[in-house]
């Protein structure tokens, strides 16, 4: 019996087994959708037949299953893909490899969906093929949008703004570039134009032409080409016959041209030459001995005929990763099988068989298997994200040389942009910080090796047309020489400043605006700037917000604000003159403190001070003769006790802070001269209802109807100094209101007049210039540099630094002394005064207990707290007899006491 179960298990599991072989088919047929005339997909049928072939080398892999990988050459002929892939569905396929065109895929995909058939790509790789539209089509090399995240880190490290993007016009060039718009604008930068080219093999050498002819005349440098070969080798040819190969200019190339170098080497040794400082994009696989192991038998398997590059090794792999799902799929138990689409019955007139497209049963458990991928291939670890996006992206930065083309560094989605491969980074935390960020250098077009600016001036180095207000009043800021080109002035010559240390030469010309007899509204010479009329606008021209929102302003020059000038009289002598340092409630603070101080003292000195003691008149007035005595330190009566004196030391200080004050005010107030207006500042110029008075064209008006309130009917316009003066003097307007800069120059001849509060705005002065215009930037940075080593501050003493009158008057209430000015000095005096008369009465207190108590009687409760209060009140009013103390050492004890 022990010998039968052991045999009845072995004849189980030969009888499982066997149900499994015939269960495994002996043909596992796979689809290959490619265009074998590219060199991407030449490089992908050689590598993908020795996948095949390194599979089927191991019958044991699939059980005995031989994995027959069909090719279909699609000869860039989209249409031949869908044909192509509508024959391997007819044949059984379980899944397809391709197609090697995104447009194609976008096709297929629907159809892969509804037959439940995986497509895997190494190829197609446009961002919006996305799992959730097409949920059995599958990138098995990283998606376009990680390349173009790539190319955004590279144009933002070296500091360019503006790209041009030149494509062919087929859906994945143009969804990579408008992935590539999408990265920029998280690095603050854009494409400025894009320049479309008729797809391939449409695009003809016209159609180059005309793009680059329109590129040459705007102002980006930086061109992005994003195409096929054929297109892209074409517009390098044309390029480099309009000179725009030189220096100056920056090229970047996607991926496409890092695959031709590396399989067309006698074509990387020939043309190379002409792509010099080229940037481009290669996938990144780690180094490997797997790798290298095939890379040492790539010349035996191409005989020759072509190179190696990245997508050959995505495509080895993607047959593998193929393989690999097909057989954990029968391993589980799964059977490959296909069945009818109900939706197909009834369609399929004369040769097109569409009965024949059945759905695989196993698709789903198929793809969940390919998802779930995890090994080592030839490009690294083959694995996805929940997104399906391959774990760990990366690219090789190359650059093109004369002779070839090297690694300058390496990009990650985990760590940027760097010198070390990414794979040793992996082990570190995630660190995309800018200052990070790394390339070596590069030779660029032209041979430099400084970083090109990136831009050019509009219309090939035109010069700039700089529009200037052609003022009437304060010309000191911009001033037109009568009968010539020349403009001088505060403003021109910090502009003049700043062109000189650009790190190229800038042409330009000046173009007054206005008409001469007004100034011009700088509104509108903003929106000459905003309407392109004119390059940029040089002057006194405040940043305000609704100017920024139509122009780009550079770094302020100089800093200004609204301020209120009105009329002022002088305020004449008085007799009551001496009474203005203090406010009446400091006055009121400071009496009542001399006669506290007085009375604590008085409290302190009254039983050991003889001085201190008689009838209550005389108490009463040296107390008041001591107290103010003080004022002038004169007090003849020293205090005999140490908290007298402690309380008289403190007072003191204080009186001494208190009259050096008042002396320094006084001696203001009748020296300087004092103005006063019934005007105080903005807030009680808009409750007067009065008029006001604003410079022509100054952004004044607008501010104060828009933001302040103010009627309109109360705004009067004035054109110059004179009218300033003329309109205040007459009463025509009660105060004026512009910015400190201009007021500063009116109040150095017109010193009857005076600024009356605070600025009420903060604001400056810049240079306008065209929406995202790089000359911003670059001269933001100028002005800054002026700034930090003088040059601004010696411009600015050359035109403005004329003494104003505003700087030798003072406003009436201001020079004023103010009981919060002192109020922490009266607190430490009532501080010290409490405590000291505590300390008094807490050691009177005790003294008078122990006297009380020798000399008590067995009188009422009642009686005795009446007559104890009697007797401790005579008691403090007693005069202490020094005399009666048995020794020197009591005698100071009690007066250390008192």
């Amino acid at each position: 019996m022990g010998a039968i179960v052991p045999l009845l298990w072995t004849l189980i599991l030969l009888s499982v087994n066997m149900v499994q072989a015939r269960s495994r088919p002996d043909t596992i047929n796979i689809g290959a959708v490619m265009s074998y005339g590219t060199v991407v997909g030449g490089v992908a049928r050689i590598a993908m037949e020795a996948a095949a072939t390194d599979i089927n080398a191991d019958p044991d892999f699939l059980g005995g299953s031989r994995f027959a990988l069909t090719f279909h050459d699609s000869n860039f002929s989209g249409f031949l893909g869908i044909v192509g892939a509508l024959q391997f569905m007819e044949a059984d396929t379980v899944a397809i490899i391709g197609p090697q065109n995104s447009g194609v895929a976008h096709v297929l995909s629907h159809l892969a969906n509804e037959l439940h058939v995986p497509m895997l790509s190494f190829t197609a790789l446009d961002p919006n093929l996305t799992p959730v539209q097409y949920p059995y089509f599958i990138q098995t090399a990283p998606s376009d949008l990680y390349q173009m995240s790539a190319v955004a880190d590279i144009i933002s490290y070296f500091g360019w703004g503006d790209v041009v993007a030149v494509f062919s016009d087929d859906d994945h060039n143009r969804n990579g570039v408008s992935v590539l718009g999408d990265q920029l604008a998280r690095k603050r930068c854009k494409i400025s134009y894009k320049a479309p080219l008729p797809p391939d093999p449409k695009a003809t050498r016209s159609d180059v032409e005309a793009a680059l002819a329109t590129i040459q005349l705007i102002e980006s440098r930086v061109i992005v080409l994003h195409s096929n070969m054929a297109s892209g080798l074409m517009v390098f040819d044309v390029a480099e016959s309009l000179g725009m190969m030189e220096s100056g200019y920056v090229w970047i190339a996607t991926s496409w041209l890092s695959s031709l170098l590396d399989s067309n080497p006698s074509f990387s040794s020939t043309t190379a030459k002409h792509l010099q400082g080229v940037l481009t994009l290669r996938l990144h696989t780690a180094d490997s001995g797997n790798k290298a192991a095939f890379e040492s038998r790539w010349n035996h398997l191409s005989n020759n005929t072509i190179g190696l590059n990245p997508y050959g090794l995505y495509a080895y792999d993607t047959v593998w990763t193929v393989a690999r799902a097909v057989k954990k799929f029968l391993e589980q138990g799964n059977n490959i099988s296909f069945s009818d689409d109900t939706k197909l019955n009834g369609l399929g007139r004369g040769t097109l068989n569409l009965k024949a497209l059945t759905i695989f049963n196993g698709g789903q458990e198929l793809l969940d298997n390919i998802l779930h991928t995890n090994f080592t291939g030839l490009t690294g670890p083959v694995q996805f994200n929940p997104d399906r996006s391959l774990i760990h992206p990366a690219y090789d930065v190359i650059t093109v040389l004369e002779d070839g083309y090297k690694t300058i560094g390496f990009w990650s989605n985990y760590s940027g942009l760097s010198v070390v491969p990414p794979e040793t980074l992996y082990s570190k935390p995630p660190n995309r910080s800018v200052v990070t960020q790394r390339l070596n250098s590069v030779i660029w077009p032209g041979g430099n090796t400084s970083t090109p600016r990136g831009w050019v001036f509009r219309n090939n180095g035109m010069q700039l047309r700089i529009g200037v207000p052609r003022r009437v009043s304060f010309q000191e800021f911009v001033k037109e020489v009568n009968g010539t080109d020349v403009v001088r002035g505060y403003c021109i010559d910090v502009f003049l400043a700043a062109i000189k240390r650009l790190p190229y030469a800038l042409p330009y010309r000046f173009i007054m605006v206005g008409d001469g007899h007004h100034n011009p509204s700088y509104d509108d010479l903003v929106n000459l700037v905003a309407e392109e009329v004119i390059d940029a606008a040089v002057g006194d021209i405040v940043i305000v917000a609704n100017r920024t929102k139509v122009v780009d302003f550079t770094q302020p020059y100089i800093e200004s604000g609204l301020v209120v000038v009105t009329s002022v009289r002088e305020l004449s002598s008085s007799p009551w003159t001496f009474s203005r340092p203090f406010t009446p409630v400091m006055w009121a603070v400071t009496a009542l403190s001399f006669l506290v101080v007085g009375m604590v003292v008085w409290i302190l000195e009254h039983r050991i001070n003889e001085e201190f003691r008689g009838p209550p008149r005389k108490q009463i007035v040296n107390v008041l003769w001591f107290s103010f005595s003080t004022m002038f330190f004169a007090q003849r009566v020293h205090p005999m006790s140490s908290l007298g004196r402690m309380v008289i030391i403190i007072w003191l200080f204080i009186v001494l802070i208190i009259t050096s004050s008042y002396t320094a005010s006084l001696t203001s107030i009748l020296t300087v001269q004092q103005l006063s207006s019934p005007i105080q500042g903005i807030q009680s110029l808009i409750t007067s209802e009065a008029q006001i008075g604003f410079q022509v064209g100054s952004y004044a008006k607008n501010y104060m109807i828009d933001e302040l309130n103010i009627a309109s009917s109360r705004l009067v316009a004035l054109g110059s100094p004179e009218e300033y003066a003329e309109a205040l003097e007459s009463g025509r307007v009660a105060a004026v209101v512009d910015e400190q800069s201009y007021i500063d120059l009116f109040l150095r001849n017109n010193c009857r007049f005076s600024v009356r509060g605070e600025q009420f705005t903060k604001a400056g002065w810049g240079f306008a210039f065209q929406r995202d215009s790089p000359l911003a930037i670059d001269m933001s940075t100028t002005l800054l540099t002026l700034s930090e080593n003088g040059e601004l501050q010696k411009i600015h003493n050359e035109w403005l630094s004329k003494k104003s009158c505003s700087s030798q008057a003072s406003s009436t209430g201001s020079e004023k002394l103010q009981l919060k000015s002192f109020w922490g000095l009266f607190l430490v005096c009532g501080i010290s005064c409490i405590l000291a008369i505590l300390a008094y009465l807490l050691s009177a207190l005790r003294k008078f207990c122990q006297e009380f108590t020798e000399t008590s009687d067995s009188s009422s409760a009642g009686s005795s707290r009446t007559r104890q209060l009697q007797t401790f009140l005579t008691y403090m009013d007693s005069r202490k007899d020094r005399s009666r103390s048995g020794s020197q050492r009591q005698r100071a004890d009690e007066t250390s006491i008192h």
